[in-house]
């Protein structure tokens, strides 16, 4: 997809820039270059002022309230809600469930699968998952006794597509994978696994944390049974994030947690469930979270996915070349049809004290095994530094970013 933008795009980074307060600081005494943009992404002022606008004049809890704060918070939340059904293309608005993130999400499935396997089920995960799209899932087997296999990956860091048609014959219930790998950017090809998923009966659930801030899903055109992702990835507040599901499948769900906002009726002899999407939105939610999250994707669509994608490709190519260059360099993860992350080590230096030391210089890199222990162990490495893109980083700082690599590396050899 992204590879196919072109490589001339207009665009005005320097004038995205001002619009995120935080990278006018200083770090250690120099500029800061925020290069975690893959663990979370910065917050621009109008989704800052979207944050203040509900503290300052409407901080109301929402749904259960006739005075004029309550009603003016519900209409904001309930349209952030339909800000992001738009976004994603969901059919219905209540097929958007607002959660604390995508762990969230992902436990909010799993936990609900729980009464639909059984013990001789068989349920997929791919071998480059984070780890919250592997613990819950083993944690699941340990209820039901399901199966739990592997869709095995390949020394280029992709799926090895022919093996997970191999597992598709044991007919599994369900299937979790990535849209794009967190430690390696890889682009998984979700679309033909939701075909091939749906084939043999089984649901697929698609974690999209590292997808959403560069690629604009269609849910619908996929045909994907839950969606997931997260609000701090695309440029919103933490604390908030979303499950999409088809709505059959909200139906045969149960309820993830009990109490206020998700009954219809309560006595002490049997308790009744709202509707959706309030069946799985148990309790007062994070009202100014959803809001600020609703702001955020109006933000990201201002300026648009498909020149994001464009320029933050470019970003990718810059930056490979420029960290190729290094003595001693490797980059993990395939070379083409990825996202702007490069995942590395330097022969000779522990990836801790590369980041340790260009943090000196102003620049943040993430280090270590990113949540992704398995990707680490297939790759014979305790972990590695990772440096990961977004829209408003600019090819000087990658300039930075290779100089201040080269110096850490003379350093520590």
């Amino acid at each position: 997809m992204m590879k196919n933008q072109s490589s001339n795009t207009i665009f005005d980074v320097e004038t995205i820039r001002k619009d995120f307060p935080i990278l006018s600081r200083t770090v250690n005494g120099k500029p800061l270059i925020y290069l975690d943009n893959a663990a979370t992404s910065q917050t621009p002022q109008q989704v800052i002022d979207v944050i203040v606008d509900y503290y300052s004049n409407y901080n109301a809890n929402i749904h259960r309230g006739v005075h004029t704060l309550s009603q003016e918070a519900t209409d904001k939340y309930e349209n952030a809600r339909q800000t992001i059904q738009q976004h994603f293309n969901a059919l219905h608005a209540h097929e958007i469930i607002f959660t604390s993130g995508t762990t969230h999400s992902i436990n909010l499935v799993a936990n609900g699968f729980a009464s639909l396997l059984n013990e001789n089920d068989t349920i997929l995960v791919s071998a480059l998952e984070h780890h919250s799209n592997i613990v819950p899932w083993q944690m699941l087997c340990e209820k039901t006794n399901a199966t739990l296999k592997v869709i095995p990956m390949t020394s280029e860091g992709a799926l090895d597509m022919a093996a997970y048609d191999a597992l598709l014959l044991l007919n599994p219930k369900l299937v979790f994978v990535n849209h794009i790998s967190n430690a390696l950017g890889t682009i998984n090809p979700i679309e033909a696994m939701i075909q091939k998923a749906h084939k043999v009966g089984a649901a697929i659930l698609i974690d999209g944390a590292q997808a959403c801030p560069h690629i604009k899903p269609d849910v619908q055109a996929l045909d994907v049974d839950f969606y997931v992702t997260s609000g701090h990835k695309m440029c919103g507040p933490t604390g908030v994030g979303m499950l999409y599901a088809k709505e059959s499948w909200l139906h045969k769900l149960p309820p993830y947690q009990g109490g206020g906002e998700m009954i219809a009726e309560v006595t002490f002899e049997k308790t009744t469930y709202a509707g959706l999407p309030h069946k799985f939105e148990a309790g007062t939610p994070n009202i100014c979270g959803g809001i600020a999250f609703g702001a955020a994707i109006d933000y990201m669509n201002s300026i648009g996915f498909d020149s994001i994608a464009a320029y933050e490709h470019e970003l990718l190519e810059y930056a490979t070349e420029k960290l190729n260059a290094i003595e001693g360099m490797r980059i993990y993860g395939p070379k083409t049809n990825k996202t702007s992350v490069i995942s590395f080590n330097i022969e000779g230096v522990h990836a801790y004290d590369l980041g340790t030391i260009v943090d000196k210089l102003g620049i943040a890199i993430r280090t270590g095994q990113h949540c992704a222990q398995p990707i680490m162990d297939f790759f014979k490495v305790s972990g590695t530094a990772r440096a990961s893109f977004c829209f408003y980083n600019t090819k000087k700082e990658i300039d930075t970013l290779a100089a201040g690599l080269e110096r850490a590396a003379m350093m520590l050899r």
